[in-house]
């Protein structure tokens, strides 16, 4: 199994347990770290709307959980006519952790459709050295 497809797989896998009962609109992320460990998470809404989670941050949340700081490498699959990206705030929370060429896969359900090197996501992005 090649690289991409190994984050497609758990994605999906992800996504297939994304609880999008409001939106319908599930989910599933795949983060490899520096280390070669694949993390995923899936999308979590809740009644009250601002306080469900994205599917990103669920696999951050994973990587960090398992002591790991560096993304090497994200998939992101969810059912669009176009290629889904990460919202606003994700792009945020990746970029934490990610580098300016980390890439960043989007897929549908029938498998791969973009990538991207971060740089190409979030040009501008605020982070740690803007707080020197």
């Amino acid at each position: 199994m090649d690289a991409i497809s190994e984050l497609f797989a758990a994605a999906a896998a992800a996504r297939s347990n994304a609880y999008a009962p409001y939106s319908r609109f599930a989910v599933g992320a795949a983060i490899r770290s520096a280390s070669g460990a694949i993390y995923s998470g899936a999308n979590v809404e809740n009644a009250a709307y601002p306080v469900g989670i994205c599917a990103e941050e669920s696999a951050i949340a994973a990587m960090i959980s398992a002591g790991e700081k560096e993304i090497a490498e994200v998939l992101i699959v969810a059912e669009s006519a176009e290629p889904v990206m990460p919202c606003g705030a994700c792009r945020q929370r990746l970029f934490e952790f990610a580098t300016k060429d980390t890439k960043l896969h989007s897929a549908g359900p029938e498998g791969w459709r973009k990538t991207l090197a971060f740089a190409e996501l979030l040009p501008h992005p605020f982070g740690p050295h803007d707080l020197k």
